[in-house]
């Protein structure tokens, strides 16, 4: 088809030639649609428009096509599909929609609207930079003269005799301050499920520990454990190694305090 025929074509659907009535866009596009044998979801396969934006159009709804610039563009599409000329209906759209977009000259695009201001460079200020380093200077003198003092003192203490302080009696050796808090460590030799929790009940874990997964807690005064493999696993309590504690397969109740390791 021609597009001198096209274009007939298509002032005959828009005028309602055969109808004797004014036909709308999305009318006259699915008027074309229909009478050329094609269904909404053929256009959209050619078009590459979705079915639910085509069927808008038709009804003369322009919401889902995203702006004036979307929808001259699917009038566009639309219309070569069917085999009319695009152009009528877009003038059309036009009229309707506030005339066609105009050209926007290239000085205008390009052009910011708001003028670039360039910063200037500046001469160094020598002068300051004088006086700041002439301040260093006197503040290294001060600090040197102050060190100076204290080194000299220190070196005329160094010099009197010491005086021999007494051995401490083994009564006054430091003793460690008690334990206040229970860590506990679980190194998995097989997959075994394990339940943590603290003394208040407040979950810590709980899940698979997987071979050679290794994982520690610690609170303040007591952790409990469930353990479901109890010969699969190896137990660290405090730092000390208390290693697994029951046979392959079998459920086990653990419970660790500050001071421990004992079984609870």
């Amino acid at each position: 088809m021609t597009e001198r025929s096209e274009g007939t074509r298509t002032q005959h659907l828009l005028h309602g030639a055969d109808e004797g009535g004014a036909v709308t866009i999305g009318g006259t596009l699915a008027k074309a649609r229909k009478e050329a044998g094609l269904t909404v979801t053929q256009v959209s396969g050619r078009t590459r428009i979705r079915e639910t934006v085509i069927k808008a159009i038709e009804r003369d709804d322009y919401s889902l096509c995203g702006g004036n610039f979307y929808a001259r563009g699917h009038i566009r599409s639309i219309a070569r599909v069917a085999g009319i000329d695009p152009e009528p209906l877009i003038g059309e759209y036009d009229d309707a929609h506030g005339g066609s977009p105009q050209a926007i000259p290239a000085r205008q695009a390009f052009e910011p609207e708001t003028p670039v201001r360039f910063r200037e460079r500046r001469a160094p200020n020598w002068s300051a930079a004088m006086i700041v380093a002439l301040v260093l200077v006197a503040v290294y003198g001060i600090v040197r003269v102050a060190t100076g003092h204290d080194e000299h003192r220190s070196v005329r203490r160094a010099a009197a005799p010491a005086t021999a302080r007494p051995a401490p009696s083994p009564s006054a050796a430091a003793v460690p301050a008690p334990r206040k808090d229970v860590t506990v460590r679980v190194k998995a030799k097989r997959a075994s499920w394990l339940n943590v929790r603290d003394a208040k009940g407040k979950q810590l874990f709980s899940g698979i520990i997987r071979a050679g997964q290794t994982e520690q807690w610690k609170s303040k005064k007591r952790i409990r454990l469930l353990i479901g493999n109890g010969g699969g696993v190896h137990v660290t309590v405090n730092g000390k190694d208390i290693g697994s504690p029951g046979e392959t397969g079998q459920v086990i109740r653990l419970s660790y305090g500050p001071h421990d390791p004992l079984k609870g």
